[in-house]
């Protein structure tokens, strides 16, 4: 189940820093982002990295996505800008033209040292494969794009991409990165066009939240339970058709068509909150980002690449969660779910403005992002689909909130699964694994059509 990985140390020799600007003349002018794109939650740099097979030695990488990313940008001018802050801190970006951060790379390593088909998070040396910059790892007034092109040993290569937020989700991020392959292939145009549109996600006038949002609640952390995402070991775990048909064993049957998102998410939330060990009557909450594309009437337009999600918040005790069976945190994942829409992402758009852009609580959370859909693995420069592409590990952003993320991958068998990327404190990481070992291998009782049944350990 576990990703483990033997340590690996390799050398990689970049090249200086250079700013890649569009292809042409791009307009210079100011547009500004949605009230969903600059919450507090998403000032942050996101991580995204690619893995790529040999397949043509009559082409450098480097050069066909240097050349393919400077041409893209031509129709994506504003991420060759700078992000502003104004009045009220409210962020807009200046389309400057100045370009995207590149970095040229090779590594000692092969596909096959890293993983082969079955490469999982975290990866070794990830500082080396996406270079952090220094000056220009800001939210403000820095390249929006860091790419980084490393060239392996084997003809294989990595893409690592670092990503302001505020600007784009992973829908929009793989949208960019789809574009760029399709002209990297030859394309003269990307066959989806870029939507900026950012006002349809603005506050109404006047504003007025209408739902509940737990996940913006002021939470204290009285007991010191807020670990820096620093002080934290990051793992990967994998989950196969198998390891998904135990899980459901566990599922009653008015909850048997749940999806396998859902289902994960409240078998981890229970294992990662016994692992914690909070008080019984403290507050717990899941964070669940849900996508709106689909939500709104119309739907927003095809095209459309900035933040385009909320993280609704499901809210229990500690007890509660740890003491009942998978059922009852199952339902609580499919209520949010559930209760999700149009008018929510108003609210929280409209509580945005109300309430100054608050980050969302931090405080004994768990916060899932599931990018398994999110068409990351599609990006194709001419060496066809990528061996992974996702998330570089769980615990971004510079918050004391280790986000986990769901991740397409396959297992050293060739199955296909879900990694899911884990960020906790060492020793509760040890007591972490037991509890989802102890739910995959040795569970107190199945639930069969509503039968309760002993497993071998009660027999």
């Amino acid at each position: 189940m576990a990703a483990a990985q033997e340590p690996l140390v390799f050398t990689v020799t970049r090249r200086a820093p250079e700013l890649i600007p569009p292809a042409k003349p791009t307009p210079f002018e100011y547009k500004l982002l949605s009230d969903i794109d600059d919450q507090g939650s998403l000032r942050f740099r996101v991580p995204v990295i690619y893995f790529y097979r040999k397949r043509n030695d009559k082409m450098d990488p480097v050069e066909v996505i240097r050349e393919a990313i400077s041409k893209t940008l031509v129709f994506y001018y504003p991420l060759a800008g700078r992000v502003r802050e104004g009045a009220g801190r409210k962020l807009g970006v200046e389309c400057t033209g100045e370009g995207v951060m590149f970095i040229e790379a090779d590594a000692e390593v092969s596909i096959e040292e890293l993983g082969g088909d079955a490469i999982q998070p975290p990866f070794p040396c990830f500082e080396e494969l996406l270079f952090d910059v220094p000056g220009y790892s800001g939210v403000l007034d820095c390249p929006i794009l860091l790419f980084q092109v490393t060239r392996l040993k084997c003809g294989g290569f990595i893409i690592a991409v670092r990503l302001n937020h505020t600007v784009s989700d992973a829908g929009g991020i793989a949208q960019f990165m789809n574009a760029v392959g399709e002209i990297a292939r030859g394309a003269d145009s990307p066959s989806v066009p870029p939507v900026w549109q950012r006002e349809i996600l603005n506050a109404r006038d006047p504003p007025r939240v209408t739902c509940t949002h737990h996940e913006y609640d002021d939470v204290p952390d009285r007991k010191g339970t807020l670990i820096s995402v620093g002080n934290m070991v990051h793992r990967s775990f994998f989950f196969g058709p198998a390891e998904i048909l135990v899980l459901r064993l566990l599922v009653p049957s008015h909850l048997i068509k749940c999806s396998t998102s859902e289902l994960l998410t409240a078998c981890l939330w229970r294992c990662r909150t016994r692992a914690l060990q909070f008080d019984p009557e403290e507050e717990v909450r899941l964070l669940y980002n849900i996508n709106a594309r689909g939500k709104f009437n119309p739907p927003l337009p095809k095209g459309y690449y900035g933040n385009a999600f909320a993280f609704p918040a499901a809210v229990t005790t500690a007890r509660k969660l740890c003491q009942n069976p998978i059922g009852y945190a199952l339902e609580l994942v499919k209520k949010i779910k559930k209760d999700f829409s149009e008018e929510y992402m108003r609210s929280v758009a409209d509580l945005m403005v109300l309430k100054g852009r608050p980050p969302s609580t931090a405080v004994r959370i768990f916060h899932v992002s599931d990018v398994t859909r999110s068409g990351l693995g599609d990006a194709d420069f001419g060496w066809g689909r990528p061996v992974y592409a996702g998330a570089a590990r769980g615990g971004v952003g510079n918050r004391p909130v280790a986000a986990t993320f769901y991740v397409s991958c396959k297992n050293k068998k060739g199955e296909n699964g879900i990694a899911v990327t884990v960020s906790l404190q060492a020793s509760v990481m040890e007591k972490f694994a037991a509890e989802l070992d102890h739910l995959l291998k040795n569970n107190d009782q199945l639930v069969i059509n509503n039968t309760s049944i002993p497993t071998k350990s009660a027999l």
